[in-house]
């Protein structure tokens, strides 16, 4: 399993910052430590520039990108996450290009444009804003940048009713969501795929994602 992938529920207060450090807290790795496959495939042919990786865990993604010559900015909820994060830019000697910020994304969010902005498994416990926070997200990218989505469709394959109470947004559906201006925006990817993993009793599986990449033509 790579990085981000976050349960997602509707009922009750959004996950915060406390839960989410025990949920790090109950090992010394929650994710696999490898990039995102998506994000891996979609970021490959675009030219370095600055990055922000949004719900980034424990930094998988943002060494990914610093290691392909990105100059980016991190952020997560947990500070557990964000130091584990921080220790494997360390070991991966890109350290001087990463910056690290912790966010509750419902209540603020990292300043500045960027030239790419990923939002991979952004999925969350709780009421959780998710759709006013990828909105954001799309202010952030500068003009001629890529914003990148990525997030469940449904249950993996060795239960496919789990989760079967929430509605996991289509592409077209989070393309709506957004709601970029007209014109302004170009759309490079729009897809729902079958994303292999190992399921629980070690054998392969898979589970329906999606993805949505747009560019920001002004």
């Amino acid at each position: 399993m790579t990085d981000h992938h976050h349960p997602h529920q509707q009922q009750g207060p959004a996950a915060g910052e406390e839960f989410w450090d025990a949920r790090y807290s109950e090992s010394d790795r929650i994710w696999s430590g490898k990039p995102n496959e998506v994000l891996v495939r979609e970021a490959a042919d675009l030219t370095p520039g600055r990055a922000l990786d949004i719900g980034c865990g424990e930094g998988a993604d943002a060494v990914w990108l610093a290691r392909q010559g990105w100059h980016v900015t991190g952020t997560d909820i947990s500070g557990v996450a964000l130091e584990r994060a921080a220790r494997h830019a360390e070991e991966a000697e890109l350290a001087d290009r990463v910056e690290w910020q912790r966010h509750d994304l419902a209540e603020s969010f990292p300043a500045g444009e960027f030239d790419l902005v990923s939002a991979c498994f952004l999925h969350s416990y709780g009421d959780f804003p998710r759709e006013r926070i990828l909105r954001t997200a799309a202010g952030a990218v500068a003009p001629g940048g890529v914003l990148l989505i990525a997030g469940h469709a449904g249950g993996p394959s060795w239960d496919p009713d789990k989760h079967a109470e929430i509605h996991f947004p289509t592409p077209d559906e989070v393309l709506a969501q957004l709601e970029l201006p007209e014109g302004d925006w170009e759309v490079l990817l729009a897809e729902a795929y079958d994303q292999a993993m190992t399921g629980p009793d070690g054998r392969p599986a898979t589970r329906p994602d999606n993805a949505l990449k747009v560019r920001r033509l002004r």
